[in-house]
């Protein structure tokens, strides 16, 4: 097995490369690791994946190594001093486990109280190297062994397994269901993850279990505006579409309701999180910055009857009661600091209700496409229902 350094690539030479640019982020993140670069055969569409910090794709560019890098990166985080609670790399798209909160948390010791000063990230997903297991040109494996103890004070044994592949230009077409304009130039990946149930005892709803949380940092900016798509006609008269409350009610003026999308500002100015359980939800959710021109799409695998756990730093809510898909605006906590700013789109599993030797799957797709908005629009339409120019601008 050959372990991928660019340390020989053009990116990583004396080459400078302005701030926001995938040249920049990857000699950057070259200081720091020897990460894996997935490359198409033009060398326009790019994916930083890093074994060392978790599996993470850091990164990711539709045009080169001057074009823009799509994910956020929190480059202070690097040369800081570890964080007991969690080490904030950044980065595109990562592995996380559930729940975060509940009778079955991952991030809380038995019987502490469920705040900040005893949230604590497992080690596996936050700070520890994965093994990368097989590699080439265009897809990595890597993987991870875990031993994590639940806030019901399970010992939980686990194999978690990550694949990322780039996709071809045919494969995103055909996701999107049209083919692009050639003025649109598209990035897109795929990844496969699963957790196995490496222990002797089943999980079950006396144990507990995790889940498998998929997380996607990406930049925020003035005219970002996150597209979570939901099923209208699973919304009864007088019920609340999206769950708003996560950090404080999101401001009314910060999110609304069109043609079937949840529109939220993502401006990384204001702390909020939302989510839509999995009876209401569609496998799909976006965001469009319409200064950059920088159109996101995010796929995921979706059981609209599964079981998907309640994340909420409460110990009395139905486990089973939880969202399938969120979004996430950074912005200032009480005390003025603020860790991004950044946005996320997020995606989870189902509850990994598994006997020994059992695992569970979960497949989360990311497309990047930049170009001119009215060939972009086309896009927007397909997938969301509504062009764009009916995204509020929230000014």
């Amino acid at each position: 097995m050959i372990i991928a350094s660019c340390q020989d690539s053009p990116e990583s030479s004396s080459v400078h490369f302005e701030k926001g640019s995938f040249g920049h982020d990857l000699q950057f993140l070259l200081q720091h690791d020897s990460v894996i670069v997935l490359t198409s055969e033009d060398e326009q569409a790019q994916v930083i994946v890093s074994p060392k910090y978790q599996a993470k794709v850091f990164t990711s560019t539709a045009t080169g190594a001057n074009g823009s890098s799509f994910g956020w990166i929190h480059y202070k985080a690097f040369t800081e001093a570890p964080d007991p609670h969690m080490n904030a790399y950044g980065g595109e798209n990562r592995f996380w486990l559930g729940p975060e909160g509940g009778p079955y948390s991952l991030y809380f010791a038995p019987g502490t109280p469920m705040t900040f000063d005893n949230w604590h990230t497992p080690a596996p997903i936050d700070s520890e190297a994965w093994s990368l297991t097989q590699q080439s040109k265009h897809a990595v494996h890597l993987q991870k062994e875990m031993q994590l103890v639940n806030y019901a004070g399970t010992s939980l044994s686990l194999r978690a397994d990550r694949s990322i592949t780039l996709l071809e230009a045919d494969t995103i077409s055909r996701l999107l269901g049209l083919i692009p304009d050639t003025s649109v130039k598209a990035v897109g990946y795929r990844t496969d993850n699963a957790i196995t149930n490496t222990g002797t005892n089943a999980w079950n709803e006396k144990t507990g279990m995790p889940c498998i949380w998929m997380l996607d940092m990406f930049n925020p900016s003035e005219q970002a505006v996150i597209l979570i798509p939901y099923d209208s006609n699973a919304v009864k008269a007088g019920e609340k579409i999206a769950n708003t409350g996560y950090f404080g009610e999101i401001d009314p003026a910060r999110i609304k309701y069109h043609k079937g999308v949840v529109c939220f500002r993502a401006d990384g100015k204001s702390r909020g999180k939302m989510g839509i359980v999995p009876g209401k939800a569609k496998p799909l959710a976006g965001s469009y910055d319409a200064t950059k021109k920088i159109l996101t799409i995010t796929f995921f695998d979706l059981d609209r009857n599964g079981k998907y756990l309640n994340q909420e730093w409460k110990t009395n809510v139905l486990p089973f009661s939880g969202d399938a898909v969120n979004a996430y605006n950074d912005g200032p906590l009480a005390d003025g600091s603020q860790m991004g700013p950044f946005y996320e789109i997020e995606s989870v599993s189902p509850a990994a209700l598994l006997q020994p030797g059992e695992k569970i799957d979960h497949q989360h797709t990311v497309l990047h496409l930049t170009g001119p908005e009215q060939y972009l629009d086309a896009i927007v339409k397909k997938l969301f229902g509504l062009s764009i120019q009916e995204i509020p601008s929230f000014q």
